[in-house]
């Protein structure tokens, strides 16, 4: 976030024109829109804080030059756009003014109540933390984040309106400071946002951080869609009206529109499939928005007759709604003119909830205006806000912020997965989801006694991906028995943590192991030996009790060897620096056991020739001879020993492999045979930040060859974005990961 202690920027020269002045919404311009959802809205209230924030934070300035208080009025306009109460309106006017002024609790307590004071108070204690690492930083913000929202959920939508206006705004802040924002934003604020259903803020927050983050890949799409518009916009209005013409003929009154999917929605799926740009179905997609429930099945019955339906392509979220109380029915059909389009047939009311989430949900009732719980409930089934707070369990069970961050994201951003219990108990799981998430979602004590699975009736292994429909029935021990390896056959917090709490000493012991490697590694990068010298200095600076505690924290992340070896040797030369720093190419050998960790895992670690996995891909190791092969968990090699279960071994990345490492990878492209496409999947590839190793070319025919090419990537993040950007390249047909 932007603070008021920004400074004032220096005067224009004499003669220049002057600068244009902001425009934010005047004092009467936001009570009438307070006003226009809540005839009984406190106007003295609100008058007083929007004077208060304009006071207090006086003269300072933002980025941008513009007056600070225009800030916080702006973040309150957001929410009036939700149509949140006077206290909502009020926080948001005055969230900055604890942090950044010399305003105080007791002060904003006495002049606007204690329910405001609370509200400030908890949405400045997200912004007060000053860690060693961006990364600790960022999880221990999420840490507190979660457990304010648990309390009082405004406090959430305070600060996504306050994000998504510093997001409008990102582009005067410095280029390495907008990174990490944008990164963040994209992490964690996009992902609660859609926890919680808010759908619009959503988009537009992910919109504004990929515009930053990776403004090639966005450009690429939005002149593929360009291109688009003008192929295809008048089509658009002809499906429309013919699906509106069958409806109607039908009885079904019904407002048909089509809508292009954003580019970051495309950039996502992009990574997802090895599709192409061109061989995306859902581009364009229509709503069908009726006035009923029971109409949306007779819309579905409709249309299903009218054209035919894709196989696999057809989703009922209103009898079983997302976990953030979406609701709506999805199909995909052949229809007019031969497209292939994505329907989606909802209510208006369902409509309404599916873009605002949460905030849909502030009406009168008892007279007073603010959130209904009930009717929030009702809309969807289920709590929505059950998914934000299960989250405190993880800091229950022990996890640490890194735990929390990795967690969060994951839960708050998969698709999910619905499974049943042999009583029929519906439970809903992040897509990907094993049995150890099922026992855990039921029950801790159910977790911690499972020794196997059957899923179905049939016992299956522990690492089995449970898929929609799934009955699972646990199978339960006498007593708890939690084996360390057991944390990669699940993806959720909860029954991470939970597991994690139960190895926690054993754990210890193997990231001080790492952690000891990694820095005698960083050393001989420098020709020194960690024995010749005293660790005294990196113990006082990094506030750890011995040297066991020191590389604990190496070997959790929380520490980098190259800050270990920079503060023993404060005057390394420019040349020894940038070779401590120099990230190491992952391979085979004794050396890479510091880049994997797990139970039973030997000292030489070889990684697959089929798979090539990549730090970020799920892993599994096979014990072969005296040493253990990694692969990924999809890879078709891993039905040889399947068999086998004995020489299996559970893996995961160690931090160090994540953050200090490359690794080669390949991918096969079908290119289009024409002058200079190759220079520009080539100039693709670098502007990525990734190197081309090695490429060949085979299968050359007039039109089309096959390239495989391989490149040097940090993680799996990086190859999939790599991927992305290429598929977006019109001359660029297909391209997949390697799988021999």
């Amino acid at each position: 976030m932007q603070t008021g202690s920004s400074p004032r920027p220096e005067p224009a020269n004499a003669g220049s024109a002057p600068a244009k002045r902001p425009r934010y919404l005047r004092q009467y311009e936001l009570i009438e829109r307070v006003r226009s959802y809540d005839p009984t809205a406190d106007e003295a209230l609100l008058n007083r804080a929007y004077v208060y924030a304009m006071h207090m934070h006086g003269s300072q300035t933002r980025a941008s030059g513009d007056p600070y208080f225009a800030h916080p009025i702006e973040v309150a306009g957001i929410l009036t756009e939700y149509r949140m109460d006077t206290a909502t309106i009020c926080t948001a006017l005055l969230h900055d003014v604890i942090e950044d002024t010399e305003a105080s609790h007791a002060e904003l307590a006495g002049l606007f109540g204690e329910e405001i004071a609370e509200l400030v108070e908890g949405v400045t204690k997200l912004s007060r933390l000053e860690l060693n690492s961006e990364h600790e930083r960022q999880a221990e913000n999420l840490r507190k984040f979660i457990l304010a929202i648990s309390k009082d959920v405004r406090v959430l939508l305070v600060k996504l309106a306050d994000r998504l206006h510093n997001m409008r705004t990102l582009g005067f802040v410095k280029p390495e400071k907008r990174e990490r924002i944008a990164r963040e934003t994209l992490d964690i604020y996009a992902p609660l946002a859609r926890s919680i259903g808010m759908h619009r803020i959503t988009t537009e927050l992910e919109e504004l951080a990929f515009e930053h983050l990776n403004p090639v890949g966005r450009d690429a799409i939005v002149r593929r869609l360009d291109q688009l518009r003008v192929e295809q916009g008048g089509t658009v209005g002809v499906v429309s009206g013919e699906i509106s013409a069958r409806l109607d003929a039908a009885g079904v009154s019904a407002r048909v529109f089509g809508r292009e999917k954003q580019p970051y929605s495309i950039w996502r799926k992009l990574q997802r499939t090895s599709l192409s740009f061109s061989q995306l179905s859902d581009i364009y997609a229509f709503r069908v928005i009726v006035d009923t429930e029971e109409a949306c099945y007779r819309a579905l019955g409709i249309i299903h007759r009218a054209w035919p339906v894709v196989p696999e392509r057809f989703k009922d979220f209103i009898s079983t709604p997302k976990r953030n109380n979406y609701r709506s029915l999805h199909t995909t059909v052949v229809g007019p003119r031969g497209m292939r389009i994505e329907m989606q047939i909802r209510t208006e009311e369902m409509d309404r909830i599916n873009e605002d989430g949460v905030a849909a949900h502030w009406r009168y009732k008892d007279r007073s205006y603010g959130f209904d719980a009930e009717a929030a409930q009702e809309g969807g089934g289920r709590d929505p806000l059950a998914n934000l707070r299960h989250l405190v369990q993880v800091l229950d069970h022990g996890g640490d912020a890194e735990d929390l961050v990795e967690h969060a994201k994951m839960e708050m951003f998969l698709d999910q997965v619905f499974v049943f219990t042999p009583k029929g108990r519906l439970i809903s799981l992040p897509s990907g989801a094993m049995p150890l998430d099922f026992a855990y979602a039921v029950h801790t004590d159910v977790g911690d006694t499972a020794v196997g699975a059957k899923i179905n009736g049939e016992l299956k292994p522990m690492r089995t991906a449970l898929a929609n429909g799934d009955v699972v029935e646990v199978v339960r021990g006498p007593k708890p028995v939690v084996p360390a390896d057991w944390r990669s056959l699940t993806v959720t917090g909860r029954a991470r943590s939970a597991i994690r709490k139960h190895i926690k000493q054993g754990e210890r012991e193997e990231y001080v192991r790492l952690g000891r490697a990694a820095v005698d590694g960083a050393f001989a990068k420098v020709e020194r030996s960690r024995k010749d010298v005293s660790l005294r200095a990196a113990l006082d600076r990094f506030a750890a009790e011995d040297e066991d505690a020191l590389f604990g924290a190496v070997g959790r992340g929380r520490v980098t060897p190259a800050q270990v070896v920079e503060t023993i040797f404060p005057g390394l030369k420019a040349s020894e620096r940038e070779a401590v720093e120099a990230r190491t190419r992952i391979e085979d050998g004794r050396a890479a056991r510091i880049y994997v960790r797990g139970n039973g895992v030997p000292a030489s670690v070889r990684f697959d020739t089929a798979c090539r996995p990549v730090p970020g891909d799920r892993i599994v190791g096979i014990l072969e001879g005296e040493g253990v092969t990694v692969h990924t968990l999809d890879c078709p090699r891993l039905a040889e020993w399947d068999d086998r279960e004995a020489l299996w071994r559970d893996l995961q990345w160690t931090p160090q492999a994540e953050r200090e490492t490359t690794s080669m990878a390949r991918l096969v492209a079908t290119i289009r045979n024409a002058p200079g496409v190759l220079g520009r999947v080539c100039t693709i590839i670098g502007e990525t930040g990734s190197n081309i190793l090695n490429l060949r070319m085979h299968h050359r025919q007039s039109d089309f060859f096959d390239v495989d090419l391989d490149v040097e990537v940090t993680d799996a993040r990086h190859l999939t974005g790599l991927a992305a950007a290429l598929r977006a390249c019109p001359e660029v047909e297909t391209v997949e990961r390697a799988r021999e």
